[in-house]
């Protein structure tokens, strides 16, 4: 018996759509970078990106526990002396709160070139529309 490896012209993608709203910032940011990977699927292959495309909307309703709101920063920097610049949670989610789900899913992904490859079948959307209504996005599947 011979083990399978999925070949990039093989993976059949799907469309996945997830409701943020009143879900937990790392429980819903696993999920999506598990299906992102392909890891639910019976192909998985480490070494080729098998994964499906996941549209996540109302990002601007995460959840996080605890007072991560007020005590959990995010950081820049410009590569220049004193070019470290850090904002809370709070602003974030109020300003930008799609960069907190794809910073949070992009640190689940492995360090690689194929993680760049992945990051980009990720859709965030501060709001409940999106544009990938032609694409049939199915709902992420709650069992895993």
């Amino acid at each position: 018996m011979r083990t399978y490896s999925a070949k990039p012209g093989e993976v059949d993608r799907s469309w996945f759509v997830v409701d943020a709203t009143g879900l937990t910032l790392g429980r819903l940011a696993t999920r999506v970078a598990m299906v992102l990977r392909g890891r639910h699927k019976p192909e998985f292959t480490p070494h080729v990106d098998t994964g499906d495309f996941v549209i996540v909307v109302n990002a601007s309703s995460i959840q996080l526990t605890g007072r991560k709101l007020d005590q959990k920063y995010y950081h820049r920097y410009s590569g220049y002396p004193g070019g470290l610049k850090s904002i809370d949670a709070r602003t974030v989610r109020e300003d930008d709160p799609e960069r907190m789900i794809v910073q949070a899913v992009k640190g689940m992904l492995p360090k690689n070139r194929l993680s760049r490859q992945i990051i980009k079948k990720l859709k965030v959307y501060g709001a409940a529309e999106h544009p990938h209504a032609a694409q049939q996005p199915q709902p992420l599947p709650q069992v895993f």
